[in-house]
């Protein structure tokens, strides 16, 4: 392994024990075995390495929801049983999922990153809608646009209750069902 991939490893590690704010330069350098200098080479900052390493940590969680959602369940289960897929996989990308969102705050200071960070969001709405919602966004992007951003919302909000209690966040079949009565209560 050379010392590129090294840097990526050491700061995905850093990233998982310690956050994305708390992770130095010397943190990386130290779990990667190399020198300081490696990182303005490799990477030019730091910043810029923590940066991939998130947004490529957020590509393979993003795979690993691919995976979760191809459920196999009877029809009237499917929802619960992506839910609680979904939920299932944040405990692997604990410290990227968490990251994610010091890089959001990060990114409201610069434009370049907040298109960057638009620009995955729209990717990712486009696929929540396809995966989630199975509405194909070149056929139909405004329907794909609004329940792509419906289930991101309620993906995100997930998201924050597991990173605060994992213990209190509801699993697939309790949040199928409050959708649908959420539904039911608003159309009366």
């Amino acid at each position: 392994m050379g010392n590129r991939e090294a840097l990526l490893r050491g700061a995905r590690q850093c990233i998982d024990h310690s956050g994305l704010a708390r992770t130095t330069a010397r943190d990386i350098a130290a779990a990667a075995g190399v020198s300081l200098a490696a990182i303005g080479y490799h990477f030019g900052t730091t910043e810029a390495l923590l940066r991939e390493v998130v947004l490529t940590g957020l590509d393979e969680w993003g795979e690993a929801v691919h995976l979760a959602v191809q459920a196999d369940a009877a029809p009237g289960d499917r929802l619960a049983v992506i839910w609680d897929r979904l939920i299932d996989s944040f405990a692997d990308y604990r410290g990227v999922l968490a990251a994610s969102y010091e890089l959001v705050i990060d990114a409201s200071a610069d434009d370049a990153d907040r298109r960057q960070l638009a620009s995955m969001l729209e990717r990712t709405r486009r696929i929540f809608a396809l995966w989630l919602a199975g509405v194909d966004p070149e056929a139909e992007p405004e329907r794909a646009h609004r329940l792509g951003a419906a289930h991101y919302a309620i993906v995100t909000g997930v998201l924050t209750q597991w990173l605060a209690d994992p213990t209190a966040v509801p699993r697939g079949a309790d949040l199928a069902s409050a959708m649908v009565e959420i539904g039911g209560s608003i159309s009366q």
